[in-house]
């Protein structure tokens, strides 16, 4: 997959099939609409995702700001999705005060060479959303593209939206979660060294420090599957800050894997979440600590157990 970001000159060569939108979460929705650009492929055409770069400062302004995935973890579910090109476009200015059809003109027949764009039937582009689904439909009938506007997927008889996924999550409903979206959210990067409280409890840990951008459930313990080198592991993961070693001052997301001994550190991984247990909490001692743990794991193994 080709993935372009920083920059707002694209070239795409011959005619493409277009979708548009935020696309955080890759949620179902944004599935379909991937799909069907994806379809087009078999009539030659080339599969383009169209995205706006984040903006930081609204990234870090609360639960709606933050993102379900990172840039990173988007780019990588697109490319393995057979995704041709990722635009990732940044929100100046020069773009954001587009009119509705210079941005048609400038951007998606100019240099996209779209034939095909796929959106959803609330989409709105150019300055002031001014745009909607039936203005772009409009446009690509005067610009030389078909414009297929998808209906929304559903669940529990609403709308599938990023702002379902994020209120599920911040309520610690992981089942949901990963119903919206259609696969098992998660949390991946490199392995850091932390303290190694773990090891010296004899429950080596793995730990992650996701980006505080990154929308992450409630603080506690889950039972999680742990993606390394096509391998999974089943383990459970602790969200929060550490408190009973002294706390930390970043959220981080500690995992303790049930059948791995190895050394990771310094290795890219993915955890994936299955189900929440209980709140983080400080305990009186290490000796504490350990004892909780070793009921977290026996509680894990037990809920797969009865999953497999």
């Amino acid at each position: 997959m080709n993935y372009v970001t920083g920059t707002t000159k694209f070239h795409i060569r011959g005619p493409s099939a277009v979708s548009l939108g935020k696309f955080d979460g890759l949620h179902r929705g944004h599935q379909k609409l991937i799909g069907r650009v994806l379809s087009k492929r078999q009539q030659g055409l080339t599969s383009v995702i169209f995205t706006f770069e984040k903006n930081p400062t609204r990234m870090l302004s609360g639960l709606s700001g933050q993102n379900i995935m990172t840039n990173e973890e988007r780019r990588r579910l697109l490319e393995y999705g057979g995704v041709d090109e990722l635009l990732e476009c940044p929100f100046i200015p020069e773009l954001s005060h587009m009119e509705p059809e210079d941005f048609v003109r400038e951007v998606l027949a100019a240099q996209l060479h779209a034939a095909f764009v796929a959106v959803g039937e609330d989409f709105r582009f150019g300055f002031q959303r001014k745009g909607d689904a039936e203005k772009l439909k409009e446009l690509g009938a005067r610009y030389g593209f078909y414009v297929e506007v998808v209906e929304k997927e559903k669940s529990h008889g609403r709308d599938i939206s990023s702002t379902y996924v994020r209120e599920a999550l911040h309520e610690g409903n992981i089942p949901l979660a990963n119903e919206l979206l259609g696969y098992r959210y998660f949390v991946s990067g490199e392995v850091l060294h932390g303290r190694q409280i773990g090891r010296t409890l004899g429950l080596p840990t793995t730990n992650l420090l996701p980006p505080e951008e990154k929308l992450l459930p409630p603080n506690g313990v889950y039972l999680t599957k742990t993606v390394l080198d096509e391998e999974d592991y089943y383990g459970i993961t602790n969200i929060g800050y550490k408190p009973t070693v002294g706390g930390e001052s970043k959220k981080g997301v500690e995992t303790y894997l049930f059948d791995y001994n190895g050394d990771l550190y310094g290795r890219y991984l993915t955890v994936e979440f299955l189900e929440y247990e209980r709140p983080e909490q400080k305990f009186k001692s290490l000796e504490e600590l350990k004892a909780r743990i070793l009921s977290d794991v026996h509680w894990g193994k037990s809920k797969i157990y009865v999953k497999s």
